[in-house]
């Protein structure tokens, strides 16, 4: 036996000898409590890992209680156990979800401290063993059983990552505290407690809260969060800002003090003004954003605090007329979502993408309609999050009509018609021309399109039709809509 002090207390040594043990097991393999067999009749086990973990590794019952799980050499410490995908983005893993934390007290919250808080106590010490969730969608409870233990992670925040936490944390007191304070009706208060999810997305950090009330709320680690600390455990070398930054107003104002360099610049300009070669200037949206908050990694999603937020750097172009000059990519879709009878949007890699992810935006303005890309000038920047009422409507749409061609075998290929002479286009290189019907932009805000550098190679087969890789883009005009309302340009308001 390892050593144990008492019920639920370890001596760390004690603790990671048993954890060791089970890495590069499934957690069938080290299910010595029959977790699973107890489970056998059942599709759906909320936590059914985490429960083997405790059960079998730990040996001890399962604990709902408001309070850390664990007294390791007598430190309150959190278990919890995540699943991680390989990640199709970058070298590594990703979080599969976000990670819960502990309910929203939303009749005791008012009254809380943050350093007194169940928030707080579930995460100043956390024990956290993840697994590999092998599976391209959701599975049954017993289809857990295969999953491989990978690694464990003894993990404190930082002082200035538990200045975000608490200040992340004010935030939904305070939002609940002022529904209350205002409306000392019960009914008229729990008519305004559905939007603490949504009012608060653009502000938060490192947390959300979920599921809506009056589902009893919990507050996560936003998957972001979750995937960068997995990312540092398992070896990744992410780059620290020299500065500490813990809200986005922080962010805004040093980009207030620094974008001056940069706006009204062309982009062979600021090219020169880098260092840069002229080719690397297709990331130059990224290299102005890490140079402006002294970054040397050129890549946003390398720098340790805007991978955890969230945080993408897109570019865009528009014309004097402030109207689009050219679609916006987004993101490569992973399809083995839509192949899964069961999935959900709200799990889906759109929603995530659009709910999830703050986006600044370097704003460019074409010259003339001749102008060459070097010739662009910058002229200002927005941070940018997607409105819900965007999400649940022009987003959904897509990823339903998707999910629809897939499921029902309504996909087809459509081929490319040479309009003069009737007969299908055929490229340079032998391959006819053409598309799937996925959503298109004349009928879609978000819609879907192939890419490749190389016409003869279609790694994607979907319903036995073969395909370039897909992405979803967004329609420019309506990014240009939104920019056009408002965007910050520090020379603008002097």
């Amino acid at each position: 036996m390892y050593p144990v002090v008492d019920s639920h207390a370890f001596t760390m040594t004690g603790l990671k000898q048993r954890l060791e043990a089970t890495l590069g097991k499934t957690l069938a393999e080290v299910d010595s409590a029959g977790v699973f067999k107890s489970h056998q009749n059942n599709k759906k086990v909320t936590g059914i890992a985490g429960h083997v973990i405790e059960q079998s590794v730990l040996e001890y019952p399962p604990d709902n209680a408001q309070k850390p799980d664990l007294l390791v050499d007598g430190t309150p410490t959190e278990l919890k156990t995540t699943g991680l995908r390989l990640s199709k983005k970058q070298e590594g893993y990703e979080a599969k979800e976000p990670m819960s934390i502990t309910a929203v007290s939303i009749n005791k919250i008012a009254q809380e401290n943050f350093n007194t808080s169940h928030f707080w106590h579930k995460l100043e010490h956390m024990l956290i063993v993840y697994y590999l969730y092998d599976a391209p969608s959701a599975v049954s409870a017993q289809d857990y059983a295969n999953f491989v233990i990978k690694g464990y992670q003894f993990h404190e925040f930082t002082p200035q990552e538990i200045e975000i936490l608490k200040n992340d944390w004010l935030l939904v007191q305070s939002f609940i505290t002022r529904i209350q304070d205002e409306n000392p009706n019960e009914e008229d208060r729990k008519k305004l407690y559905p939007k603490l999810s949504s009012a608060l997305r653009k502000e938060l950090m490192f947390i959300d809260t979920a599921p809506k009330y009056p589902h009893p709320p919990r507050f996560r680690l936003k998957r972001s969060v979750v995937t960068t600390m997995a990312r540092k455990n398992f070896g990744a070398k992410l780059e620290q800002l020299p500065r500490a930054y813990t809200s986005y107003n922080d962010i805004d104002q040093m980009i207030a003090q620094k974008s001056s360099r940069f706006i009204g610049k062309t982009i062979n300009q600021i090219c020169d003004d880098l260092g840069l070669a002229y080719s690397q200037s297709k990331n130059i949206s990224e290299q102005i954003i890490c140079n402006i908050f002294d970054g040397k990694a050129g890549k946003i999603s390398n720098i340790e605090f805007f991978s955890k937020i969230g945080l993408t750097a897109k570019s865009i172009t528009l014309t004097k007329q402030h109207t689009r000059t050219e679609d916006m990519k987004l993101f490569t879709i992973d399809f083995d979502e839509f192949l899964n009878p069961n999935s959900t949007f709200e799990d889906s890699q759109f929603y995530d993408y659009f709910y999830n992810r703050q986006i600044l935006f370097t704003i460019f303005e074409e010259p003339s309609e001749h102008a060459s890309l070097g010739e662009n000038v910058l002229v200002g920047f927005k941070r940018f999050t997607f409105s819900d009422v965007f999400i649940d409507s022009e987003v959904k749409r897509t990823w339903q009509e998707i999910k629809d061609l897939i499921s029902y075998k309504r996909l087809r290929f459509i081929p490319k018609i040479n309009k003069r002479t009737g007969k299908q286009i055929i490229n340079k290189t032998g391959v006819p021309a053409g598309a799937p019907n996925f959503p298109k932009s004349k009928d879609h805000t978000v819609f879907v399109r192939g890419t490749s550098s190389d016409s003869t190679h279609m790694p994607e087969c979907i319903n036995g039709i073969s395909m370039y890789k897909q992405q979803a883009w967004i329609k420019g005009t309506f990014i240009a809509s939104l920019l056009e309302e408002e965007f910050f340009n520090p020379r603008a308001s002097q």
